[in-house]
């Protein structure tokens, strides 16, 4: 069956559900604003696809301030993604951005085993400055979401004119992290092991992703170069993950790291292949995978300290249970 993208509003949704899978249509994205700040038009979606399409991976739009106990119970019976608007707004000349309301409910969905993103953007409001963007970005990444999109990014997107406290040289930079971010974090499928690493590193995410900026200017993959995001693969982006990862961990003086964050990566990006693509592969490490794969390797400098070395061939695979290994 081919992979399918199609959108539709709710309304369309339901005439049309039935005939999804004679079609082809494995995925569906739902753009209807509307129905992402109506917590009962959310539910009713999430019931009919379950009962009429369960196959479907749906990406919907949720606003936060609607996330509940019902609304989770819900999603949990179909395949999805909720796709949550993480963005500032203005009070008079004043900037609001509710840490407490994005935290309790990003806790929510992780407890509940829940996919969901980010969308965000930068100066697009008149009391945004470079470092609010850059303390959001660091505080979206700290609740692990799947993914972190920006609408800005889109070729057709102008970016936001400069303001009195958002210069245009900083709409620049934010631009070139927020690609960053997409590159290395998102398509990087970064999410299960990013958050150690930069504790490793001892770095915030805003600053490690200026960091593999440069990277990418000189390497002729930035987002003014002709490198294109929607043709690379996995894999050639997991390797640039590790030749990034390697100069920043001898940078940090922590070389000695490198090789369990190098299994990190490397077993955890198999998997996902396995997951999304069925793709199996042999992946050759130095820690055996029980011990990567282990709670004790979300602190790595713990985890070179107290775990032995143990050379591995591990077979990754897709099982009917899903992605799984098995070592050889």
């Amino acid at each position: 069956m081919s992979r399918n993208e199609i959108q539709f509003s709710s309304e369309e949704l339901t005439e049309q559900i039935d005939s999804f899978s004679s079609r082809g249509i494995t995925e569906l994205v739902v753009h209807d604003k509307k129905i992402a700040s109506d917590r009962e038009a959310l539910i009713k979606l999430c019931r009919t696809i379950a009962e009429r399409a369960g196959e479907l991976f749906v990406s919907i739009p949720v606003e936060a301030r609607v996330i509940d106990d019902n609304l989770i119970h819900a999603m949990q019976e179909i395949y999805c993604s909720l796709e949550i608007p993480l963005k500032a707004s203005v009070k008079g000349s004043v900037l609001l951005f509710d840490k407490k309301l994005f935290s309790s409910k990003a806790d929510k969905l992780n407890r509940a085993e829940l996919v969901f993103g980010f969308d965000m953007d930068f100066a697009a409001c008149s009391a945004d400055t470079y470092k609010a963007f850059r303390d959001r970005l660091d505080f979206a990444v700290s609740l692990y979401p799947n993914h972190i999109d920006f609408e800005q990014l889109e070729l057709s997107q102008k970016l936001p004119p400069s303001t009195a406290l958002y210069s245009s040289r900083d709409i620049g930079l934010s631009r070139d992290i927020a690609f960053a971010c997409s590159v290395f974090y998102s398509e990087g499928r970064a999410v299960p092991w990013f958050n150690s690493v930069l504790r490793a590193l001892k770095i915030s995410p805003s600053a490690f992703f200026a960091d593999f900026v440069e990277w990418q200017r000189c390497n002729n993959c930035s987002i003014e170069s002709s490198f294109n995001l929607d043709v690379t693969g996995h894999e050639d982006i997991e390797k640039m993950q590790l030749l990034f990862l390697q100069e920043k961990f001898e940078e940090k003086k922590k070389k000695e790291l490198f090789v369990a964050v190098s299994d990190i990566v490397r077993l955890n990006g198999a998997l996902s292949r396995a997951l999304s693509d069925g793709q199996e592969c042999i992946v050759e490490t130095s820690y055996s995978p029980d011990d990567v794969f282990s709670h004790s390797a979300f602190e790595i400098q713990r985890f070179c300290d107290s775990v032995p070395m143990e050379n591995s061939r591990t077979r990754i695979f897709l099982s009917p249970e899903g992605p799984d290994y098995r070592i050889l």
